[in-house]
């Protein structure tokens, strides 16, 4: 009977290393661990989503499927809605990102006042379209359903810089530098 407590205490010993070694991720990428470390900080709640998907573009640079499914699986969450809130907000990005963003609200004051109108000439100046990223890795072009900023519509984002009333004109000029 004393064995059979011994093995009991050893099984419960050896437990730990056990589930540490399973929490490691299979790549060995050392960016999971900083999203291990944001989500037991928040105690693997699901409402800390959106904070576990900022770490992630952070840690990563964009947010690839295995870390959308990473994510879901400790958070308890299903894919599919993983995947709508990292496709929903335009802060997240499913591809790499080029050296230089520029964001086109289309939002109802933007596109009213002349947003689709920027965007065309963007699209057309860059020879990409939205939501993509320019061959030589310059320019990421990117549309927003809103920024928040309808009192100077239409607005562009460049750089996380935001500037309002743009012409086509002067989105152009902006991203003259960017392209070469």
């Amino acid at each position: 009977m004393q064995s059979t407590a011994a093995k009991s205490d050893d099984q419960e010993k050896s437990a730990p290393k056990e589930k540490k070694a399973a929490k490691e991720h299979p790549s060995g990428d050392k960016r999971f661990k900083v999203l291990d470390i944001t989500m037991k900080r928040n105690q693997y709640r699901q409402d800390a989503l959106i904070e576990v998907l900022h770490k992630a573009q952070e840690a990563f640079g964009f947010l690839e499927e295995d870390v959308l499914l990473y994510v879901a699986r400790n958070l308890k969450l299903p894919l599919s809605r993983v995947y709508g809130v990292a496709t929903f907000y335009h802060l997240f990005s499913l591809k790499p990102s080029g050296s230089h963003t520029c964001v086109v609200c289309l939002g109802t004051a933007c596109y009213v006042k002349g947003g689709g109108e920027v965007l065309a000439s963007l699209e057309k100046k860059t020879g990409i379209q939205q939501g993509e990223t320019t061959e030589d890795g310059e320019v990421s072009l990117i549309t927003a359903r809103c920024v928040g900023a309808c009192g100077i519509a239409p607005v562009v984002v460049y750089d996380g810089t935001v500037a309002g009333k743009q012409t086509s004109e002067q989105a152009l000029d902006h991203i003259k530098g960017w392209i070469k």
